[in-house]
């Protein structure tokens, strides 16, 4: 799960990170009264949206300008007025596709004097499964090509559990980010502080670009992104508080909402799959014949008929799916539940597309039995390689 910047940035400052003031403007009418709220003599107007590269990304709309989705302004009426032009408009940038997002919100803070820009992350390295720091001298817009051409210039190391986070780990990044005097203080104490509302909060991913050294000579979070583990939210309600659904995928949120594991890719042949290994390998088999899978969608090894039409439902609701391949390894999950949804679901929404359907497992000949039986048009498979072929091909022509 994700959450703006202006919701990290209030939950990091919870823990004692120092933040700029800030106030977060839902209707344009409102963004005079809460530029004025602040002193200035700079304020920074940025966009509220789940991606990254708001600074270089451009709104669709010609009348909102070409400055991309973060600006200054030296007044309070001019910020006022460069967050109107931002909202209900659709910013484009490398992480939302050409489709772009549209703005919903817009965070207006105090501007801060920048000496040196900085990066810094912590995040789950799923390789040792600990907690690791990644930090780099080059904070800033840019840190995606620092990471490819110059990745000498990223230190990441990760933190023991048993000692859990240590004044030396705190030491270790301020002297790779260069900090001198209180800044390495400074340092010590703000890592401390985050890596605390990282396993308290139980996080993903705390991304700050940039962490930044004030004109001051103080360290000063200037941006922050969060996620969170989807499977630890119902202990932090607080936290499930924040989640904005009109940043969601209509077809990812519709699943979540029935317990479906689902992810909405850019192909054309949709999946429905028990087990995410059988769902990865099934994705991978259509790409090796020449296609391209339309989602991810592991329906588990408990799914009721009604879960299993509820998930044809949001397959058939996405435009661009031309195809649909069942992919079922009977194991806890019984192959005659998942015939009797596939049956009820085309019949709810009379599907004219090609469906092919493999099944194999547990109460497999009552599952074939139950679709053979159905007079549907279904394409039955005999195995994982037979059933690609058949949708790819019905799909191809």
């Amino acid at each position: 799960m994700n959450i703006h910047e202006y919701q990290a940035k209030a939950l990091l400052q919870q823990y004692g990170a120092p933040i700029s003031d800030g106030r977060v403007v839902l209707k344009a009418e409102d963004a005079k009264t809460a530029a004025g709220e602040m002193d200035g003599p700079l304020w920074v107007v940025k966009a509220q949206i789940h991606a990254g590269g708001r600074g270089k990304g451009t709104f669709k709309e010609a009348d909102a300008g070409e400055a991309g989705g973060v600006r200054l302004a030296k007044s309070a009426e001019e910020a006022a007025n460069e967050a109107k032009k931002m909202l209900g408009r659709t910013l484009v940038t490398h992480q939302t596709g050409p489709a772009g997002k549209q703005v919903n919100r817009v965070y207006i803070e105090d501007g801060a004097g920048i000496e040196t820009e900085m990066y810094l992350a912590l995040l789950v390295d799923r390789q040792s499964s600990r907690i690791s720091f990644v930090c780099s001298t080059e904070g800033g817009m840019d840190i995606e090509e620092v990471a490819a051409e110059t990745p000498e210039k990223i230190l990441s190391f990760s933190v023991d559990p048993a000692t859990g986070y240590q004044a030396f780990h705190g030491r270790r990044v301020a002297f790779s980010l260069g900090l001198e005097g209180q800044q390495v203080k400074q340092c010590v104490k703000l890592m401390g502080q985050l890596f605390k509302a990282f396993v308290e909060k139980d996080m993903e991913m705390l991304e700050i670009n940039p962490l930044i050294v004030t004109d001051g000579g103080n360290l000063k979070v200037l941006d922050a992104k969060v996620s969170f583990d989807g499977n630890a939210i119902y202990r932090h309600a607080d936290i499930a508080a924040l989640r904005d659904e009109s940043e969601e995928d209509p077809k990812e949120l519709a699943a979540s909402k029935f317990d479906l594991n689902y992810i909405a890719l850019d192909g054309e042949i949709g999946c429905m799959v028990n087990g995410a290994g059988l769902a990865m390998a099934t994705m991978d088999i259509i790409k090796l014949y020449g296609a391209e899978p339309a989602n991810f969608l592991d329906v588990g090894g408990g799914a009721t008929k009604e879960k299993v039409t509820e998930a044809f439902k949001i397959i058939t609701s996405d435009p661009q799916v031309k195809g649909i391949f069942v992919n079922i390894f009977g194991g806890i999950m019984r192959c005659d539940i998942i015939a009797e949804g596939v049956i009820a679901a085309v019949k709810d929404v009379g599907l004219t597309l090609p469906l092919v359907v493999r099944l194999e497992g547990t109460n497999v000949e009552k599952g074939k039995e139950i679709i053979r039986n159905s007079g549907l048009d279904v394409i039955a498979a005999d195995n994982l390689k037979d059933g690609a072929e058949k949708i790819v091909k019905a799909v191809k022509g």
